[in-house]
């Protein structure tokens, strides 16, 4: 990729620029590329010379992709994806094992696709297995030997040794033509026991004294998200899992905060292919962190 006039790209320039974004900080940019900040600063500046466009718009709190930064984005990653794959090709032999793989419904509905097909660009022949499952069952399984690597959620930092990835709202949300009574409980449509949202939803509600009560269970988000989209209850999601004919409560409604929900990657053990999914699955947090208000993490933070 040359604009016209300027100069080639330099995948080291746009393996920095897509870090800044991923992080959203030069700072925490330059932990994991261990650099100094003046040097993903200068990497950055260099990138704009070379590309003739402004990437990012700093202030002192966020960093945002501009629409010139965004196109280039999306060509930054394909072109380092090729860069990956074709380093794989020339090693030769790349690992042709089997990865056992747990997730959350939500993780595996969302992000789950792109980072197996980041992850399949530099181990071409290996093989894999989904469960898909509430991460406590998961993690239950894994410590029975059945899963290498688990992909699950909590809204508590994790004590169990996992590694976060990102962290992003949890909402309430309903139809968009519903209209709640703030005379009687809250209806809600939740999962069943046990279950991270629904914890965070009681408890909050709860702590605020807000009546409540479940008139809808189902063991899937698409289940409950069609009970709000029908009119007849709230749940409780991810803010990046909100969809089209939903809105979002907020305090005028009624409906107290709620917690973070933070994704988190569990390994069996650390090896080389289990270290490369969670890479793979942490650089698929940014698209997220920009359209629903995630924000990346770093490993073991």
């Amino acid at each position: 990729m040359q604009p016209v006039g300027g100069s080639p790209l330099d995948t080291l320039l746009l393996r920095t620029f897509v870090e800044v974004v991923a992080c959203g900080s030069f700072a925490t940019a330059a932990d994991r590329l261990a650099l100094t900040p003046s040097a993903v600063s200068g990497h950055i500046r260099r990138l704009e010379q070379s590309a003739a466009v402004t990437l990012l718009t700093r202030t002192t709190r966020r960093v945002d992709l501009t629409p010139s930064g965004a196109t280039l984005y999306a060509y930054a990653r394909n072109i380092l994806d090729l860069e990956r794959e074709a380093r794989a090709r020339l090693r030769g032999s790349p690992w042709q094992g089997h990865l056992r793989i747990g997730a959350s419904e939500d993780f595996a509905g969302a992000w789950l696709p792109e980072a197996l097909r980041q992850f399949r660009l530099e181990y071409p022949v290996a093989t894999f297995e989904l469960k898909v499952g509430i991460t406590l069952d998961l993690l239950r399984q894994q410590d029975q030997g059945g899963l290498d690597l688990v992909f699950g959620k909590q809204c508590v930092r994790s004590g169990a040794g996992g590694h976060l990835l990102w962290e992003e709202p949890l909402t309430w949300v309903c139809a968009e033509s519903h209209d709640l009574d703030a005379e009687e409980p809250l209806p809600l449509a939740l999962f069943a026991e046990p279950c991270v949202y629904r914890e965070a939803a009681t408890t909050a509600l709860n702590r605020a004294g807000r009546p409540w009560r479940v008139i809808f269970e189902s063991s899937s988000i698409a289940g409950c998200l069609s009970a709000a989209r029908a009119g007849i209850a709230v749940t409780v999601v991810s803010r990046s899992q909100k969809r089209d004919g939903l809105r979002e409560l907020g305090e005028d409604d009624g409906v107290p905060e709620l917690p973070y929900a933070r994704f988190y990657a569990f390994p069996a053990v650390a090896t080389r292919a289990t270290t490369d999914m969670i890479e793979a699955a942490r650089r698929v947090a940014v698209p997220s962190r920009f359209q629903s208000g995630a924000r990346a993490a770093l490993a073991d933070k």
